[in-house]
């Protein structure tokens, strides 16, 4: 199963890419977690400096700035 994770504390901009990334498992129809992760110590795990940031497997994608689904269902194909 993939592990996607949204690092960010909670603004609008985390939001819609959390629900971009759920888009995004939903169009490809595979099985994968969608987690978000807001606590500045577990973020800063990821040597991540902008957020929101995407995370997939363990591995950032993306950081300081909201990708589209389709730009997400890329990282999981």
């Amino acid at each position: 199963m993939r592990r996607v994770q949204i690092l960010g504390t909670g603004c609008p901009k985390c939001r819609t890419l959390t629900a971009n990334a759920e888009a995004a498992v939903q169009a490809l129809g595979i099985e994968a977690t969608v987690e978000k992760v807001e606590k500045i110590a577990e973020i800063m795990k990821f040597n991540v400096l902008m957020t929101p940031a995407l995370v997939v497997d363990g591995q950032v994608k993306s950081a300081g700035k909201v990708l589209s689904a389709e730009e997400i269902a890329k990282f999981l194909a």
